[in-house]
């Protein structure tokens, strides 16, 4: 009964000393950002390396944002990465969907071997094969194209993982129900396993599309002509420019991060555990 006790007394404690920890960890990963936001805003003639550093502009202006769209190919930097990452997304959620259903749903000879074999490409960097891939682009003749960035994303070994572990949870009970009304494999799949799978899909739709939109090594490699650039070898054109301006550079990267935190937001209330709810109403 004392032991209760004390833990009852505790908890609030506790409570208050993780609330503490939780605030001043998001005060350190918000500081930089508004820090950034702060660059970009301020005016031309303010100085931005005063001592001690003042986190609010004294006159904020968005001529940074002005002269970003006016004087650099910013609109094009994001039109070739929303494409980049839109399609590379697209095609990701589609073939390892497709290749994730049979290795959790189906029995055949040799399941468990390619799984491992899919799993184990995970432990190879892409560093590795990015040679041989820039040689595949260079021989197929997509190299200084914006399909050499996609087809390299649109297949990935964590997403079939993914979507496999999500089908494995799924009632067979679902399939044998859609099977008696006529369903044919693919009609499972896109009739019981895709409506089971909404968050894990929304998940590894969010893992892509962040990864896409912020490659910079396979960009800066396999392209060369600045119409085809995507939005961190823009920003990096910004800082490397003859006469560099961190309201510029600040202001690039403050739109670059803008999608990424709209889709996290808008896409945050629905990554939730889904199981067979969302199948059963389909």
């Amino acid at each position: 009964m004392a032991a209760s006790t004390t833990a009852a007394r505790r908890s609030p404690l506790a409570a208050g000393l993780q609330l503490v920890i939780l605030l001043l960890v998001a005060l350190a990963m918000l500081v930089p950002l508004l820090w950034l936001v702060s660059t970009s805003l301020k005016g031309p003639a303010e100085d931005i390396f005063t001592s001690p550093p003042a986190l609010l502009p004294a006159e904020p202006s968005l001529e940074a944002y002005r002269r970003l769209f006016s004087d650099s190919p910013m609109a094009t930097y994001l039109r070739n990465s929303a494409i980049v990452s839109g399609l590379a997304v697209f095609a990701n959620l589609t073939f390892c969907s497709l290749a994730a259903y049979p290795l959790a749903r189906m029995r055949f000879n040799g399941r468990g071997l390619v799984l491992a074999l899919v799993v184990a490409t995970i432990l190879i960097p892409f560093q590795v094969v990015m040679i041989p891939l820039y040689l595949l682009m260079v021989q197929i003749g997509l190299r200084n194209t914006l399909w050499a960035l996609i087809i390299p994303q649109a297949a990935t070994a964590f997403g079939i993982f993914l979507l496999r572990q999500s089908f494995l949870g799924v009632p067979v009970e679902l399939e044998e129900a859609a099977r008696i009304d006529g369903c044919s494999a693919i009609g499972e799949w896109w009739n019981v396993m895709i409506p089971a799978a909404r968050a894990d899909l929304i998940t590894l739709a969010m893992f892509v599309f962040i990864g896409t939109w912020s490659d910079f090594l396979w960009p800066l490699v396999i392209l060369d002509e600045p119409e085809l650039y995507t939005l961190p070898l823009g920003l990096q054109q910004l800082a490397s420019s003859f006469s560099l301006d961190w309201r510029l550079v600040a202001a690039g990267a403050v739109v670059s991060i803008l999608p990424v935190m709209v889709l996290f937001i808008g896409l945050q209330r629905y990554i939730l555990p889904s199981a067979s709810g969302d199948a059963v109403k389909g």
